[in-house]
């Protein structure tokens, strides 16, 4: 039964890891990528509803400074451009009625410390997931031996345990962090 729990604990905190992952990429670097904008979420005027740019259209970085959004539906080429403009990404798109162009621009030092802040603030919620993991199964573990059904001493390893993986857990989340603040900071 430990073993199920323990089990149960390392792929919730393998999500927090997932989690953390899928967050910094949309941290934006000095190079383009689809990650930067397939999330956005465009108002569709003729369909009547909000959806992810990722469900209307292609999108493609051709080269490092340049994402091409490519829309099914051409008729939703001013919403896309609408939804990124004013996305706050600092981006400026442009159309020629068949595609939409956007040009990234190189990131300023001030801009890139401020990214950086951004990634370590993701970090540290991870990490903080993380602990409350442990918390919560530290809490079950505990009210299984008070229960009687697990020894002090099983609870001691358990507990041993928990705490390996919590520290394997933080690490993974910062070197995920180092990796992408080297990232964001390449020139």
């Amino acid at each position: 039964m430990q073993n199920e729990y323990l089990k149960s604990m390392q792929d919730d905190m393998n999500k927090t890891i997932d989690a953390l992952k899928r967050d910094l990429i949309g941290v934006r670097t000095g190079r383009a990528s689809p990650a930067l904008v397939e999330n956005l979420q465009v108002t569709v005027a003729s369909y009547g509803s909000t959806m992810p740019l990722r469900d209307i259209a292609g999108i493609t970085a051709p080269d490092p400074r340049m994402i091409v959004v490519n829309p099914w539906d051409k008729g939703t080429i001013q919403d896309i451009e609408r939804a990124i403009a004013t996305s706050g990404l600092g981006f400026n798109p442009s159309n020629d009625g068949v595609v939409v162009r956007i040009p990234i621009p190189p990131l300023t030092g001030d801009r890139r410390q401020g990214l950086v802040k951004i990634v370590k603030q993701h970090a540290e919620e991870a990490k903080v997931r993380v602990r409350g993991v442990r918390r919560e199964y530290n809490e079950m573990f505990k009210a299984l031996s008070d229960d009687g059904d697990m020894t002090e001493d099983e609870l001691k390893r358990v507990l041993e345990k928990v705490q390996k993986a919590t520290d394997e857990h933080v690490k993974k989340v910062d070197d995920i962090c180092n990796a992408k603040e080297k990232e964001v900071l390449e020139v």
